[in-house]
């Protein structure tokens, strides 16, 4: 054995102190009587070494231990270890060495190991070869050293995978096995033939042989993939005992393209046949149901996968108890953080996380920060988005004292605010909603040690405003936004502000867009500019849309929105929608103002001198 017997130091862990590794009964004897080592022991030291030299060294070393003998185990090992480091002319060479040395040819796990190292290398033509290399042996290649030839030809190139089958298996009469069809059907698949999967499928068949559940199960699953869930299903009926897995494809492939019903009758059947979908499945069918607003169902869902033994995991109580929050139940989305507890299933930061969120939607700030004190007590670590939530719950609700205070929490902790702007600007909005402009620009200025680059594009946007060049400053607030920066709440309100003064009312409507879509309400001074524009145009039913829209959006009017619209139907004669919107500011309690009085009774006036000089008319008929 020249490769194993070339002289060379014991390796630093061969060392006495080293040695007792291999058995912890036998340190303080001598080596003769001690136990000999077993050879599981043997091939795991082998497959811990950190080269090929030391591998080989500690094989040889094993070999000249008392009363042991290597097997194709060890040297199993050892030809995997030479495989990891490429050097596969000394693993060939061992193999030759083996009928010499314990009387026995490579069985078929070594060849197979041989194959894996060469596919991992990518070395398709020596991986073909061990078919040669098994025949120098005088054996014929096994259905296992063929199968797993295959396994790695398809993840190469199918089109060779399916020549070696037709050449190497199918000439020399190997019918092959399910694990055989398996890997051709895995590989036709993914690469999209699923025509020639389908043909593969009627071959199995008329072979006589019953295709298995991973043969259909592939070809379902490339089928859901291309968006053909309709004839996977079809193809599910072929199936003699459909398995767990049929059942979490099809059922994710529904939740994909939002068919809750066909999601839940295929669910209905799984559990029919006593089947339970995986826990990433059952998530899916939560998830889909609460955005639908049928949170009640997703609990039964859950309830019945608990009932029947399936896995319930953190993630899929979190989106059953997002789906709560989310729908303004965020009070029974925390009753579900007990139950879970209760059940074993401790929740995480995720879990704290959406219920503060919750709280912080509902308006229910001491709730919020309840949670937020007692994920500390729990051992629970904020992370931003804990941050990040309360601060801006605090602040976009006039609780400012309390949004700088975790703010200030945020810079002490660990990772900081991780260079995210998000909390920073939430207590910009928290200003700009308390009226209070000077503040807000003099905190946006502050921010130019953490964020000179976006606090600098932010201060050039708002002084071209000021200056009137609107139209710049638009360009340096796309700029902006390309670059991923989002501009806080001042700087749209300052280009809104603009673009009302020059007329162009269509692109701040989009910018008030805008910016409720990053979650800034905008108060009424900014939405009142642009509802004044459009009644100067004389778009008064515009202005009543937009303001009826601002509204639904959860912006509060003030008398500023409702004057120039009731001012401009007045002006039109629409006496009704005027007074329509009349009544609506007094069930807001918002005292109308002398502008609209006054609008008021000039149309009230102007009407019934109308009808007066109508029946003054009518009298002369």
């Amino acid at each position: 054995m020249p490769i194993l017997l070339h002289p060379s130091k014991v390796p630093i862990f061969l060392t006495k102190p080293k040695l007792n590794i291999l058995s912890l009964t036998f340190h303080s004897k001598p080596i003769s009587t001690s136990p000999v080592p077993s050879h599981q022991h043997i091939a795991h030291l082998i497959l811990d070494q950190k080269s090929p030299s030391q591998a080989i060294q500690t094989f040889k070393w094993a070999s000249k231990l008392p009363h042991f003998t290597h097997t194709q185990s060890t040297y199993r090992a050892l030809v995997h270890k030479l495989c990891v480091f490429r050097c596969f002319d000394i693993a060939r060479e061992v193999l030759d060495q083996m009928p010499s040395s314990i009387g026995e040819n490579p069985d078929e796990d070594v060849f197979v190991t041989l194959v894996r190292g060469f596919g991992r290398a990518r070395m398709i033509r020596d991986v073909i070869r061990v078919v040669d290399l098994v025949c120098k042996f005088g054996k014929s290649p096994s259905l296992k050293i063929l199968n797993s030839i295959l396994d790695v030809l398809v993840k190469e190139d199918i089109d060779i995978a399916r020549q070696f089958y037709r050449k190497k298996m199918v000439g020399s009469d190997v019918v092959g096995d399910d694990y055989t069809f398996g890997i051709m059907m895995k590989g036709l698949c993914l690469t999209n033939r699923i025509g020639d999967g389908f043909k593969l499928l009627q071959m199995i068949k008329n072979r006589g042989v019953i295709p298995n559940a991973v043969i259909y199960n592939t070809l379902i699953h490339a089928l859901c993939r291309n968006g053909k869930v309709g004839r996977a299903r079809s193809l599910m009926s072929e199936m003699r005992e459909p398995s767990e897995v049929t059942f979490n494809i099809l059922i994710s492939a529904y939740c994909g393209e939002d068919n809750l019903v066909q999601a839940l009758v295929m669910l209905e059947k799984c559990f029919k046949l006593g089947l339970v979908p995986d826990v990433i499945t059952l998530t899916k069918v939560v998830e889909i149901l609460c955005n639908k607003g049928r949170a009640l169902e997703a609990v039964e869902v859950v309830e019945t996968v608990e009932r029947k033994g399936g896995i319930v995991d953190v993630v899929a109580y979190n989106t059953l108890i997002k789906g709560f929050s989310d729908s303004g139940k965020v009070k029974v989305g925390h009753r579900f953080l007990k139950e879970m507890e209760r059940k074993g299933c401790l929740p995480n930061a995720d879990t704290y996380n959406i219920l503060i969120s919750g709280f912080c939607e509902s308006g229910m700030l001491d709730s919020a920060s309840d949670m937020f004190n007692e994920m500390k007590l729990l051992g629970i670590h904020w992370n931003f988005i804990t941050y990040d939530t309360l601060i801006r719950g605090f602040c976009s609700r006039g609780r400012m004292k309390d949004g700088l205070q975790i703010l200030e929490l945020t810079e002490e902790s660990k990772g900081g605010s991780g260079g995210h702007i998000s909390p920073y600007n939430s207590v910009i909005y928290g200003l700009y909603k308390e009226n209070c402009a000077d503040e807000a620009l003099e905190f946006l200025n502050n921010m130019a040690r953490l964020f000179p680059r976006a606090v600098d594009k932010s201060l050039k946007i708002i002084g071209l405003c000021k200056d009137g060049d609107v139209e710049d400053a638009h360009g340096l607030y796309e700029q902006m936004k390309k670059e991923g920066g989002v501009p806080s709440a001042v700087v749209h309100v300052h280009l809104i502000h603009g673009f009302c003064k020059i007329g162009r009312a269509r692109e701040a409507f989009s910018l008030i867009n805008e910016m409720v879509g990053h979650g800034y309400l905008p108060i009424a001074s900014t939405f009142n500019v642009l509802i004044l524009e459009l009644c100067k145009q004389g778009r008064t039913e515009s202005a009543s849309k937009f303001l009826e829209d601002m509204i639904e959006r959860g912006c509060l009017p003030d008398s500023g929105s409702y004057g120039p619209v009731v001012d401009g139907f007045c002006r039109k004669g629409d006496l009704q929608k005027a007074l329509m919107l009349f009544l609506q500011m007094v069930e807001r309690s918002i005292t109308p103002d002398l502008f609209i009085w006054n609008a008021l009774v000039v149309c009230i006036s102007q009407k019934n001198a109308w009808v007066g000089n109508r029946n003054l008319l009518a009298s002369f008929s």
